[in-house]
């Protein structure tokens, strides 16, 4: 398949499609339908061979719903797409240039994920380019290390199960529990979101579309989004979000999906509350694994999680090039 000419992409930019191993092209353009499914069926079997989503979730909707990012595609010399590349402007930096990249299991090491990474560098141009390596896979890790791409940050992912007995829920004083109401609480939640994760390139920055987007998704539930208010106020203080996916065997397993601290309400026992509360929920629903992603440098969160009964069970890692620096 012949090389195809420069495409521009939608912010104005243009990357010249640099060849892969084995005739890979990559180009970029807004995928039409077909290409988002062959894109959505590639992340889905990358999952499923390496056991971790090869993309972050936002991403995925995005992708899903036609979002802002740019996308890379990787066609064969059949034209089959065997690679998928998403830009995006994010990690609180909007200077930066945030790559995630996906490729076909029977493409590794054909030069496909370093064509990709080459199209990713092109389209960042002057600006810093950072690299989401999940799972921090030895092909990915191989391919950071051949670019000079270097570590800035470390995102863990945990896990326990549910076997043995749950402690009982504290009870705070002035706090009650209530679960969440679509339509009516989702200012509020984003207001304890903004301000609990300020410093937190994503999550910080999730607006009313992000969590109207996920109330469509076919794993939410309202009952599993728990919210603890100020008895005499009705302020909302805090909240543990709960996300469950069925499993293999026909099962459900669990995510501690956001939990959040307003820090006017730090020191009165929310977090512990939430937490719990989200944990026994999830129990009642017949879970009976659990996992949850937390920063790598979260010394207080680790440090409750680890009482809780998680364990580190692997990492997603940010690589960046150089220009970019150590910072995030």
């Amino acid at each position: 398949m012949a090389a195809p000419a420069e495409t521009p992409d939608p912010t104005g930019d243009a990357v010249a499609p640099p060849p892969g191993g084995d005739g890979v092209v990559v180009s970029t353009a807004a995928p039409d339908a077909a290409a988002v499914d062959a894109a959505l069926a590639l992340v889905t079997a990358a999952e499923r061979a390496d056991g971790v989503p090869p993309v972050s979730e936002q991403q995925l909707l995005r992708l899903r719903g036609g979002g802002t990012a740019r996308h890379l595609l990787a066609h064969d010399a059949g034209g089959r797409l065997v690679g998928l590349g998403v830009l995006d402007a994010g990690d609180g930096d909007e200077e930066a240039l945030v790559a995630e990249l996906v490729v076909a299991q029977d493409a590794r090491r054909r030069g496909t994920g370093g064509a990709l990474l080459r199209a990713a560098r092109e389209a960042a141009g002057t600006r810093p380019l950072r690299l989401w390596m999940h799972g921090a896979l030895p092909g990915a890790r191989a391919l950071a290390a051949r670019e000079g791409l270097v570590r800035v940050r470390e995102l863990l992912t945990m896990g326990t199960t549910l076997d043995d007995a749950l402690p009982p829920l504290p009870d705070p004083d002035g706090v009650r529990l209530r679960a969440f109401v679509p339509g009516a609480d989702e200012e509020a939640w984003l207001g304890v979101n903004r301000r609990a994760f300020a410093t937190h390139p994503e999550q910080g920055a999730w607006t009313l579309d992000d969590v109207l987007a996920r109330e469509r998704e076919p794993w939410f539930d309202a009952e599993g989004l728990l919210l603890a208010e100020d008895s005499a106020t009705g302020a909302l203080l805090g909240s543990h979000w709960t996300k469950t996916t069925p499993t293999d065997d026909g099962g459900l397993r669990g995510e501690v999906y956001v939990v959040g601290v307003d820090p006017s309400a730090q020191g009165r026992g929310v977090g512990r509350l939430v937490t719990l509360a989200g944990l026994h929920h999830l129990r009642g629903r017949g879970v009976r694994e659990v996992d949850l992603y937390v920063e790598g440098d979260n010394a207080p969160a680790l440090a409750v999680y680890t009482r809780l009964g998680f364990a580190r069970t692997g990492a997603d890692v940010l690589v960046a090039t150089p220009t970019a620096g150590g910072t995030r």
